[in-house]
């Protein structure tokens, strides 16, 4: 079987202007199809107008008598964009099969941009083995070789030196591209920043767990802008928001007649969202038959809408997010064990606001800095600043709410303040205290006539009671549930905390009273 030569180029610039001029420059193309003599096959990729190209291809024929030339058009966002040249001329040569046997390829250097020739070297040593050439009026046609191989000479290094580099990029506080957004300085939220931009590197389906308020629709956007999906729909879904009468409905779709109500075709947010990501948020409130469907759509990537008898091809990746503890609700047969495990994937665990210290500060100028320059109380709005005691009283709040609590807590505190600086009353004022008997007790606000004294007091006392209650008022087994050498030691604590009198004195008259009630 004979071989065949092919030769790949871009059209480049100063190609279309030598053609148009029709001088006695021929150009890097014409240069190299003249020079080169006997090319079975000319495929020349073009990212200018389509017929300002064809016009050139009909002069390079004329010019060189080579072989009419294939033309591919290829829209390009930017020429020197390196991710968009590399997936869009792999897609020409894939469409080509290439590379195949019996081809001989030859890529051309010198036309287009640095990026697009740099993309012609990665490819030629990677997926399309290739002969490398390139020309110029001082030197003419030159081949380009060197001794390079990806997996022995570059791949052992960089795993080497990878884990170092992401360590110094940690440290920096250099921002992660899609996850500006994102302020923080804490090591606990950037590790979890980390996490998602390796994540965000694999189209696998991700789980982030937080607290209300914690930046979890924001990390799912980071993510989908970081990934290969980044140039497709972004949906987000809020779970919780949507009635369990219509969760298949809205997810899914439905064909018009599917059920009473459904006036017409619905495509459902899985279709909306194909080629992207599709943010799923609450997902613990998602009801039981949904999640059985929507098991099916990440194991099968299909879906079948209401109403329809044939399956649908879907293209998308999940993003679920929930504040509830999915692994209780599996347990308790609320949510499905095997969507739990197909869904935990790339796991997130965002921290509460209250845990990411020096953060807490940052957020505050950030976005009373956003308040001031987006105008967002109107134009007539002064510009705000923060006093010292008024910081003081942000900085002791616990923010059950998070990061959203302390935003509109500061739009608040704008309004309410008079002047241009807000006061400490302006942030007492603006804050949302809601004394639940129920708060955590590790989320209590500092200040205000907190004493520390007093939690573990209160904490002891709620443990000493739960360990009377689970054994049945039987000092001996409360004293063995919380860990004490000897229940004398757990008498001495509950008089310490005044409850002796909700416990029986020892298990001896445990015993006793035992035997009385035998007796009567």
């Amino acid at each position: 079987m004979k071989t065949e030569s092919w030769l790949v180029s871009w059209i480049g610039m100063t190609d279309l202007q030598c053609a148009e001029a029709d001088s006695g420059d021929a150009g890097p193309v014409a240069s190299a199809v003249g020079a080169g003599g006997r090319f079975d096959r000319i495929l020349l990729l073009t990212s200018h107008p389509f017929q300002r190209s064809r016009a050139y291809c009909e002069w390079l024929e004329r010019k060189t008598g080579c072989v009419e030339p294939q033309l591919h058009e290829v829209e390009l966002v930017s020429p020197i964009n390196y991710a968009e040249i590399y997936e869009k001329v792999s897609d020409e040569l894939g469409q080509a099969r290439l590379p195949r046997h019996g081809v001989e390829l030859t890529f051309h250097l010198s036309p287009g941009t640095p990026a697009m020739a740099a993309i012609w070297i990665m490819l030629a040593k990677t997926r399309f083995p290739a002969h490398l050439i390139q020309t110029s009026r001082q030197h003419g046609l030159e081949t380009v070789d060197f001794s390079f191989d990806l997996a022995s000479d570059f791949l052992p290094e960089y795993l080497q030196r990878s884990d170092a580099r992401i360590q110094r990029l940690a440290n920096a506080r250099v921002p992660v591209p899609g996850f500006e957004k994102i302020i923080h300085a804490d090591q606990g939220i950037a590790t979890q920043i980390e996490r998602a931009r390796r994540i965000a590197a694999f189209d696998v389906p991700v789980l982030i767990l937080g607290e209300t308020g914690t930046g979890k629709e924001l990390f799912a956007e980071a993510i989908h802008s970081s990934s290969r999906r980044a140039a497709q729909p972004f949906l987000a879904v809020n779970c919780g928001a949507i009635s369990k009468e219509l969760a298949n409905s809205e997810l899914f779709g439905h064909r018009k007649g599917a059920f009473t109500g459904a006036m017409a075709d619905r495509p459902g947010h899985f279709r909306e969202a194909d080629g992207g990501t599709l943010f799923l948020d609450e997902i613990g409130d998602l009801p039981l038959d949904a999640q059985v469907r929507l098991l099916r759509a990440l194991q099968e990537k299909e879906i079948t809408p209401l109403g329809e008898s044939r399956p649908v091809k879907v293209n998308v990746r999940i993003i679920a997010a929930t504040h509830r503890d999915l692994q209780s609700d599996v347990a308790s047969g609320r949510f499905r064990e095997d969507l739990f495990h197909r869904l935990a994937v790339g796991v997130l665990s965002l921290p509460s606001l209250r845990e990411r210290g020096a953060d807490l500060g940052l957020l505050v100028d950030h976005f009373l800095g956003k308040i001031n320059a987006e105008g967002g109380l109107g134009p007539e709005a002064p510009h705000k600043d923060i006093s010292p005691q008024a910081r003081d009283v942000f900085l002791s709040h616990a923010w059950p709410g998070n990061v959203r609590e302390l935003y509109h807590t500061l739009v608040r505190a704008a309004i309410w303040s008079q002047d241009r600086t807000i006061t400490d009353c302006d942030a007492r004022a603006a804050l949302l205290i809601t004394a639940k008997p129920d708060e955590p007790v590790m989320g209590r606000a500092l200040g205000g006539g907190f004493d520390l004294q007093d939690v573990l007091d209160e904490v002891t006392r709620h443990y000493l009671a739960r360990a009377m209650t689970a054994s049945g008022q039987r000092k001996k087994r409360a004293a063995e549930l919380l860990g004490f050498g000897n229940y004398q030691t757990f008498s001495y604590w509950l008089r310490k905390h005044g409850m002796e009198s909700e416990g029986l004195e020892s298990d001896e008259a445990q015993k006793n009273l035992s035997k009385t009630k035998d007796f009567l």
